[in-house]
C-alpha cells in the first residue's frame, strides 16, 4: 500500500478509498458558518480564529441583523462592532482586521469581496486559511484550507507528513484530484470533530482504522 511518490507513502488509491469513506460517513459535510454572501463568510471566518462554529454562528447572527456589508459594518464603528463580538475572544484584533477588510474593499474592490487568492491574502485579517475557505465555500474554486482538524487528521492517516499548515495544504493538493479538494477537507474536518479527535480519539469506532498509519504503527 505504500507509494513513495506520495506526499504521506499512501498510494493514490487508498486516499481515494479514504475519502469514498468519508463521503459515506458524513454525507451532509459541509461549512458550519451560516453565511449567505461572500462577505458574511469574510467576516464569519475572521471570527472563527479560536472559536467554535457554534459561538459564531451566534454572534454573527446578531452583527449580520445590523450590519452585513462594507458600508453597513464601518457605520456601526469599532466601539460597536467589538460589543457584539466580544464573545468570539480576541475581538479587538478582530474588529481592526474586519474594519481594515471593510476599508479596504470600499477603496479598491467597489465593496466586494473580490474570487482570487492574492487579492484575498491581502485583506487584514486574511491568511491562507481564510483566503481558501473563501474561494472554497462563497466562490467554489477548487483550494485546501488546512485548520487544526485537518492537519491533525492528514498526518494521523498518513495523507501527509506535513509539519506545518502549508506543507500539509500542499501535500493534499498534490495527492489528492483537484476535483476532490472543496469536499474533502470538509471530510477531515467533521473527521476531526467527531472521531479522529485531538484528545481521546476514537480509534475502535472509526471504519479508516485498517488504512490509518497511526493506528498500523500503534500495532
Amino acid at each position: 500500500m505504500v507509494n513513495e511518490n506520495t506526499p504521506g507513502g499512501l498510494s493514490n488509491g487508498a486516499a481515494a478509498e479514504i475519502i469514498a469513506r468519508l463521503r459515506r460517513l458524513y454525507p451532509e459535510a459541509k461549512s458550519g458558518l451560516d453565511y449567505t454572501t461572500p462577505f458574511e463568510l469574510l467576516v464569519a471566518t475572521i471570527l472563527s480564529a479560536q472559536c467554535t462554529d457554534a459561538r459564531v454562528n451566534k454572534v454573527t447572527a446578531v452583527l449580520f441583523a445590523k450590519a452585513n456589508t462594507p458600508k453597513g459594518i464601518l457605520a456601526l464603528g469599532r466601539e460597536q462592532l467589538e460589543s457584539v463580538i466580544k464573545e468570539c475572544g480576541l475581538f479587538r484584533s478582530k474588529a481592526r482586521h474586519i474594519i481594515g477588510a471593510c476599508q479596504m474593499l470600499l477603496a479598491e474592490y467597489g465593496g466586494e469581496v473580490p474570487a482570487d487568492f492574492e487579492s484575498l491574502m491581502r485583506l487584514p485579517g486574511v491568511g491562507r486559511k481564510t483566503a481558501s475557505v473563501i474561494l472554497s465555500n462563497a466562490f467554489g474554486k477548487p483550494a485546501m484550507p488546512v485548520d487544526t482538524h485537518v492537519f491533525r487528521v492528514s498526518n494521523r492517516l498518513g495523507l501527509t507528513r506535513g509539519r506545518t499548515p502549508r506543507e500539509v495544504e500542499e501535500g493534499l493538493k498534490e495527492l489528492l484530484p483537484q476535483e476532490e479538494w472543496n469536499r474533502a477537507h470538509h471530510l477531515l474536518i467533521w473527521h476531526g470533530r467527531e472521531i479522529c479527535k485531538a484528545r481521546n480519539p476514537r480509534c475502535q469506532i472509526c471504519p479508516l482504522k485498517d488504512l490509518c498509519a497511526a493506528n498500523q504503527a500503534d500495532g
